[in-house]
């Protein structure tokens, strides 16, 4: 079994080395007999350690100042400043307090030996994941801070197309908000001022009429009860949907949604494929990038059924048959990858493959966009015609008696 590990050297300085063994324990002892200062020992084939966060562990870094911060530490590399005075400055400058807290432990981590990847590898349930993987690739090449502009375009490709999808649900949602509250208000307060009046009028009243009174009488005597289920409601839902298996079937459904789902599936795909081929392209083996970029999809059952892959292509299986076994991925992906695999050109035609998916998303945003917003104003405005005719009906009737 082969272990990667970190060393102390006699001349003081700290080296990384592949060692065969057949378990930990025997190999640090032989190393520390060679001489060596063992910083850490690890089964070869994982990008970077996975740790459970430490007690200032934090819900999570914003995406956009982690974006400002890697751009400042790649101008600050490339003026030549060494890491740890990088660092240092980057403190100085202050940055938002749950990222401070966060900087201010790889900094101690890095000044007491770690690599930079190491360090951020402790926040990797706060971070990217993909994140400590792509610096660990850079401190091996040597070319730290051309890695971290790599992941810089990846975050500004990513943070782009979630915007995009983001604006294109802004308008119906609000549109559906506004359409509810006018609902609301008619059942609450307008509807039920008609109950007296037309119990005064003295007039049958027909049986939309009584129904739609009946169903806003039962909505105000009841509300606070309504709320408070409604309440408990989404607050077991939401619960159900953090759970492992709530949140996988949650997911499943969610790409099942008509017309919205295809957009989320698209999406899921292109957040693996931009990944992928931001770790190939660092240098990372095909077997560690896979078990990153799965990990870094933000679907849950996507994530699943891609999850096999990874055994099958240790065992030896191509790539593009394992994507096409998790019956997730889309034929025409699959072709790409399957040229891009033949070719040695991977992470070019995941690249590609990215920027296809991301042109599908913003083709089908357009067309749900184009269908929802009059589908909208149809339904929404039926609504409110009905509940008006409901009111009006006995006032016709009255008229006719009277004539």
């Amino acid at each position: 079994m082969q272990f990667v590990c970190r060393l102390g050297n006699i001349e003081g300085r700290v080296v990384e080395q592949i060692h065969e063994s057949s378990d930990r324990e025997s190999l640090q002892g032989e190393l520390e007999r060679r001489g060596y200062h063992v910083f850490d020992v690890r089964p070869r084939g994982l990008p970077f350690r996975f740790r459970l966060p430490s007690r200032h562990a934090l819900r999570g870094v914003p995406r956009r100042q982690f974006l400002i911060f890697n751009q400042e530490l790649a101008a600050l590399l490339r003026a030549g400043l060494p890491l740890l005075q990088a660092l240092d400055l980057m403190l100085e400058r202050g940055k938002g307090a749950r990222f401070h807290r966060v900087l201010v432990q790889v900094r101690e981590r890095v000044k007491a030996g770690a690599d930079l990847s190491e360090a951020f590898g402790d926040f990797r349930d706060q971070l990217p994941p993909l994140y400590p993987a792509i610096l660990q690739a850079g401190e091996r090449s040597g070319e730290l801070e051309s890695v971290i502009r790599r992941f810089i375009r990846y975050q500004k490709l990513v943070l782009d197309a979630r915007r995009k999808v983001v604006s294109a649900l802004v308008y119906p949602a609000v549109l559906v908000a506004l359409s509810l509250g006018m609902i609301g208000v008619m059942a609450l307060y307008v509807i039920p001022r008609f109950e007296d009046f037309y119990i005064a009028l003295d007039v049958e009243m027909p049986a939309l009429t009584r129904w739609v009174l009946s169903s806003s009488l039962f909505v105000q005597r009841n509300v606070l009860w309504l709320a408070g289920g409604l309440v408990v409601g989404l607050s077991g839902l939401v619960r159900w949907g953090r759970s492992p298996k709530g949140a996988l079937r949650l997911d499943r459904a969610k790409l099942g949604l008509p017309l919205v789902g295809g957009i989320l599936h698209r999406f899921s795909l292109s957040e693996f494929s931009r990944s992928l081929s931001t770790l190939l392209a660092g240098g990372i083996p095909v077997v560690p990038s896979l078990e990153v970029a799965i990990e870094a999809i933000g679907n849950r059952y996507v994530r699943s059924r891609l999850g096999p892959a990874v055994t099958a292509v240790e065992h030896g299986r191509p790539f593009f048959e394992a994507l096409e076994e998790s019956e997730v991925v889309t034929d025409i992906a699959i072709d790409m990858i399957k040229v891009g695999e033949s070719t040695g050109a991977l992470h070019e035609m995941l690249t590609e493959v990215s920027d296809f998916l991301d042109e599908e998303v913003e083709t089908r945003q357009e067309r749900l966009l184009s269908l929802v917003e009059p589908a909208m104003l149809v339904i929404m405005g039926g609504v409110i015609a009905t509940l008006l005719i409901a009111m009006y009906l006995p006032m016709f009737t009255a008229w006719e008696q009277m004539r």
